[in-house]
């Protein structure tokens, strides 16, 4: 870990001037920061303490939806009745991710920064990987992949993206919303993480100096659900997990919105799927069909087939699970 300053921002427009400095990094929970810093995935010469901002941890109701502010802790987020009953989706979602006293810390702004699992972007000694060194090529491709993608991958990167949160505000199209001196941007979150077709050395879209200060939702989403599929179910990231948002007409579909977690780069969305899915009953035979559609584009590595039929079956257990909600 090299040296750096640190700095504690007190307002919002602080921290917006002290983040314009070269290598600064913003430190909310601090819960993924650090591990970057003791292994050199990140190597900031200056951090920039946010917990102090006021105005960035509400849960409030807005026209239309919710909005969650940056650093509203993931368990608070989880337990607000907005989101448990509004959007039980994104509370299942939470509440499946790392343990208690993490949640009880990390912010649901930070959340969708974390960086990939894979073992050689994360290894202390050198391994090729694009990620921690552009052109140098990617380990896992011809090595230890099994947990791998299965979507949106390239020879430069097969890497996914961990985190359960995104997986269910893919799902509910939410909207991240950020701010910086040149002006803030509302990104679909669905858009927020780089596939390797895009630029395979990065992980999202936010600008030098950028700020997450928020996550808008659109309207309540109660007939939603998350699915978790992990080696173990105290404490672990998802071998596949599975969003769904439905809305229904009796019982059949009218509107679904299904996205899959640790298959991708980013949160990956079903789309094809979700169009045959309306005007069918949940546990339709169709279903399986639907879903199907979506799978075409499926492209496992040689140790991720596994992973195609773990995947499909999540998907349409999510879809039932929504409509029972």
């Amino acid at each position: 870990m090299r040296d750096f300053s640190y700095a504690r921002a007190g307002s919002r427009a602080e921290a917006l001037d002290l983040g314009q400095a070269d290598d600064a990094a913003f430190l909310a929970g601090g819960t993924e920061l650090i591990n970057w810093m003791r292994i050199g995935i990140n190597a900031p010469a200056r951090v920039i303490d946010l917990a102090r901002v006021e105005g960035l941890d509400a849960v409030e109701e807005i026209e239309g939806g919710v909005r969650i502010g940056a650093l509203a802790r993931l368990n608070d987020v989880a337990q607000n009745p907005l989101i448990a009953e509004g959007y039980p989706v994104l509370s299942h979602a939470i509440l499946r991710a790392a343990s208690a006293q993490i949640r009880n810390l990390a912010t649901i702004g930070g959340n969708p920064v974390q960086r990939v699992r894979c073992p050689y972007f994360r290894a202390n000694e050198g391994a090729p990987c694009n990620k921690r060194e552009p052109g140098s090529g990617c380990a896992a491709l011809n090595g230890i992949h099994d947990r791998h993608a299965i979507f949106g991958w390239t020879e430069d990167c097969v890497a996914v993206h961990p985190a359960d949160p995104p997986v269910a505000l893919a799902a509910l199209d939410a909207v991240i919303v950020t701010d910086h001196p040149e002006g803030g941007r509302l990104i679909p979150v669905r858009e927020f993480h780089v596939l390797p077709s895009q630029n395979p050395a990065w992980h999202d879209v936010l600008r030098a100096g950028e700020l997450i200060v928020g996550i808008e939702l659109p309207a309540p989403a109660p007939r939603s659900a998350y699915l978790k599929i992990r080696e173990r179910e105290s404490y672990e990231y998802a071998t596949v997990s599975a969003a769904a948002a439905l809305e229904m007409d009796g019982g059949v579909i009218r509107r679904a919105r299904v996205a899959l977690g640790s298959v991708a780069m980013r949160p990956w969305r079903l789309v094809a799927a979700e169009a045959r899915l309306a005007g069918l009953a949940p546990d339709a035979p169709e279903v399986a069909d639907a879903i199907d559609a979506s799978f075409a584009e499926a492209r496992p590595l040689s140790g991720t087939e596994w992973k195609v039929r773990l995947a499909r079956n999540a998907a349409r257990r999510v879809i039932e699970l929504a409509a029972e909600a």
